[in-house]
């Protein structure tokens, strides 16, 4: 079945959306449990550390908060310290947000989402890669960005010596 802009808040209504990602906002806070700033930059070969992985997530939670009229959480210095192909985290540095302030700003920016997702017409269209496509699917996009690399902090927590099933 195809769905058209006209029915799509029957088929994926925002409240689906924002309940999606603070499914994923709880499983970050469980993989974040008990690790501290110093394990958070434990650097996985050939990936980033759970620092960067978990403000990748709050820059690309902001896209959403964005494109739906909102006022994103991270200014533009930290957006840029974990945008796409920017550089891995090796060591604490000035652009190194500490782990407690994005686990903050990651709940500041679930509440900034679930206004933004909600009063937004999910129907609107926006221009990707010269197409354009409805806002609900631009952000169903970002959910499985979201998952993606959510699912990346149990790999990243079991570097730092968490070896139990948190899911």
């Amino acid at each position: 079945m195809r769905t058209s802009a006209s029915n799509v808040a029957t088929v994926y209504p925002a409240k689906d959306l924002i309940r999606d990602f603070e499914r994923n906002r709880r499983l970050l806070r469980s993989m974040a449990d008990g690790l501290d700033h110093g394990q958070s930059l434990l650097q996985p070969r050939g990936g980033n550390c759970f620092n960067w992985v978990l403000g990748h997530i709050v820059v690309h939670r902001d896209k959403v908060i964005s494109a739906c009229g909102g006022q994103p959480v991270l200014d533009a210095g930290q957006t840029a310290r974990y945008e796409n192909e920017s550089d891995p985290i090796t060591a604490d540095g000035d652009d190194v947000v500490a782990f407690d302030t994005l686990l903050s700003l990651l709940d500041e920016s679930q509440d900034r989402l679930a206004d933004a997702v909600d009063e937004a017409d999910m129907s609107a269209l926006q221009t990707v890669r010269d197409r354009e496509v409805p806002l609900w699917k631009r952000i169903h996009f970002w959910y499985f960005h979201d998952t993606y690399h959510a699912g990346q902090t149990e790999l990243l927590r079991g570097l730092a010596g968490f070896t139990e099933k948190v899911i």
